[in-house]
């Protein structure tokens, strides 16, 4: 028995299973939306996901490797779904990185009609710019590392981010701040 999860972004498919089936082991491929297995928590879904390919946790944020692991839950309070994922990747993050998400029932919607006053058109995302080139820069060339601290008068490293620089605690560890050249 198992759970078919359609997700309208990229028109993505996924199945939770819930027959008790084990993890493929580790060298089997990794997708998009990774390998899944839940059980019921009375009336809330726990879902477990392996094998899900290197990506981002957000399109502009935080890395994430293909060692990653995310368990969710899933339980609706009335017309208000949540979904709760706890991430954890060995690779980029320091801790388990949770998030929650609110989806409120439609009960207007028609079976096959899902966003069908929604037009998505293609777009350049840089004009002139071949749509396959990756904005990046190699390991230690990043010349704007330091920017935001240096513009803030901040010290560098609580602007490098990570799960400590998350708590108010933080601050007594502060160290100078950073200074532009020639001021």
């Amino acid at each position: 028995m198992a759970i078919k999860h359609f997700l309208s972004t990229y028109a993505q498919e996924r199945t939770i299973w819930l027959d008790g089936r084990p993890h493929p082991p580790e060298e089997a491929p990794h997708t998009w939306m990774g390998f899944s297995t839940g059980e019921w928590q009375g009336t809330t879904l726990k879902v477990y996901t392996t094998h899900l390919k290197q990506g981002w946790h957000r399109r502009n944020g935080v890395p994430m490797s293909a060692r990653a692991t995310m368990t969710e839950y899933f339980f609706r309070r009335g017309n208000v779904l949540t979904q709760m994922t706890i991430t954890e990747d060995p690779v980029y993050l320091t801790e388990p990185l949770v998030k929650t998400t609110n989806l409120q029932l439609n009960a207007n919607a028609n079976p096959n009609q899902y966003q069908a006053w929604l037009f998505c058109q293609a777009d350049d995302e840089v004009p002139g710019r071949d749509p396959a080139w990756v904005p990046h820069f190699l390991p230690g060339k990043n010349p704007y590392l330091t920017e935001f601290a240096e513009k803030y008068h901040l010290p560098v490293e609580p602007t490098r981010g990570g799960a400590a620089t998350a708590y108010p605690e933080y601050s007594k560890t502060m160290k100078t701040p950073a200074r532009t050249a020639g001021k």
